[in-house]
C-alpha cells in the first residue's frame, strides 16, 4: 500500500518536472526566434516583413516544441522592431494549455549625416 501511494507520488514529481522542462524549452525557442527576427529586420535595408519572415523560419526549422505559432510585427515603427512571437506549449496533461509569448526588439540601423 505504502508502495502505491509513493509510486503515485514520485511519478506526479518526474512529469512535473518534465512539463515544467517544455515549457522552459518552447519559451527559449519562441525567445530566439524573436531574437533572430530583429536581427533581420534591423539591417539596413530591411523591414517588417523580413523580420517577420526570418522569425517563421526559425520556428520552422526548431519550433516544434511551439504549436500553432504566429509572429507579428505589432508596435514596430520607421525606428525601431519590434518581433512578438505566441504559442502555446505541448503538454503531457490533456486538457492542459500553456501559452508562450515572447518579445525582442531593437533600434533599426540607418545612415546618418555626421
Amino acid at each position: 500500500m505504502e508502495f502505491a501511494v509513493l509510486a503515485v507520488v514520485v511519478l506526479a514529481l518526474v512529469f512535473t518536472s518534465i512539463q515544467v522542462g517544455l515549457y522552459f524549452h518552447a519559451r527559449k525557442v519562441a525567445q530566439s526566434a524573436a531574437r533572430q527576427g530583429v536581427e533581420a529586420g534591423r539591417q539596413f535595408g530591411a523591414g517588417e516583413g523580413d523580420a517577420v519572415a526570418q522569425a517563421q523560419a526559425f520556428l520552422g526549422r526548431f519550433g516544434s516544441s511551439v504549436r500553432d505559432a504566429s509572429v507579428s510585427s505589432t508596435g514596430s515603427t520607421a525606428q525601431e522592431i519590434r518581433i512578438t512571437v505566441r504559442g502555446s506549449v505541448a503538454t503531457l496533461v490533456p486538457g492542459l494549455e500553456l501559452d508562450v509569448v515572447q518579445h525582442a526588439e531593437a533600434p533599426a540601423e540607418r545612415w546618418t549625416n555626421p
